[in-house]
């Protein structure tokens, strides 16, 4: 790789940071590479980016950006690193499912919104709830009081009509 290539790849992570909420380094050693196109497509169906670029490059481009310094120790082995948007809880499932069906794709550790989480956070952030469960959530506590409301004026109607009904029976009597 020469100089050029070299600036073009720092370039490149430090695009990838800046567009990005959270990130989540990983060490890839041991995983084939249908597994890693397999764990491509599922970080790919949740918008998230995955690479794998040299240790060295990684550093300095995280350096560049500046406030990750927790990352630097992290920055060995075979590392690969998940660039998430919006849904920066993805990643962390992604991982823990894979790592617990294989016992590979160590997770390292991770930013999220310039908090840093090391490698024994993987299961606290795997169980939090994704961008899209927090919005179904909230949507269903704000319909739950509407839906009881048109129950309730439901009830009174299906009253009304049976009390007319009665009374409608009672006076052809």
């Amino acid at each position: 790789m020469d100089k050029n290539e070299k600036v073009e790849s720092v370039s490149q992570i430090k695009s990838l940071i800046e567009k990005s909420t959270g990130f989540y380094l990983v060490d890839y050693s041991g995983v084939n590479v249908e597994d890693i196109n397999q764990l491509r497509r599922e970080f790919l169906k949740e918008g998230v980016t995955y690479k794998v670029f040299k240790n060295t490059l990684l550093k300095r481009a995280f350096a560049e950006v500046e406030g990750f310094e927790e990352f630097e120790p992290l920055f060995v082995g075979m590392t690969g690193v998940a660039f998430a948007d919006e849904n920066y809880i993805a990643p962390a499932k992604i991982i823990k499912n894979y790592f617990k069906a294989k016992k590979k794709f160590t997770f390292k550790g991770s930013y999220i919104d310039s908090q840093f989480y090391g490698a024994e956070k993987l299961d606290v952030l795997a169980s939090m709830p994704t961008k899209d469960e927090v919005m179904a959530s909230i949507v269903g506590s704000i319909a739950a009081p509407a839906s009881g409301i048109v129950g309730a004026i439901n009830a009174v109607m299906r009253d009304i009509v049976g009390l007319v009904d009665e009374i409608s029976k009672k006076k052809a009597a």
